[in-house]
């Protein structure tokens, strides 16, 4: 069973950074594509920055020169490195794993997600 462990959350003010870790228990080469995801209080769970088994990366328009996705293969982890955070930006934020097909960013298309880690940006 592949285990995913997010870290990092936490409050912060706008303006502000923070970084996401996501422990993988498997060598992240046997993913295709991880990512983050994030679902605030009422909405829909969204992509927010996917990475490739190469280093590309997609990004939702929202986070586009603010937020950071990578990879590191010798640790079996992934980063989101966050700068420039909006209030906008508050939600639990989950790792994924291993791509199914369709959309990169849609979250029906990932099987194997950590347990979340909350981030809030007050104003």
């Amino acid at each position: 069973q592949v285990q995913l462990v997010e870290s990092g959350g936490g409050s912060v003010q706008a303006g502000g950074s923070l970084r996401l870790s996501c422990a993988v228990s498997i060598s992240t080469y046997s993913t295709n594509y991880m990512g983050w995801f994030r679902q605030a209080p009422g909405k829909e769970r969204e992509g927010v920055a996917i990475i490739d088994v190469n280093g590309k990366t997609i990004y939702v328009d929202s986070v586009k020169g603010r937020f950071t996705i990578s990879r590191d293969y010798a640790k079996n982890a992934l980063y989101l490195q966050m700068s420039s955070l909006k209030p906008e930006d508050t939600a639990m934020y989950y790792c994924a794993a291993q791509w199914l097909g369709g959309s990169r960013l849609d979250h029906r298309q990932y099987y194997y997600w950590g347990q979340g880690t909350q981030v809030t940006v007050s104003s």
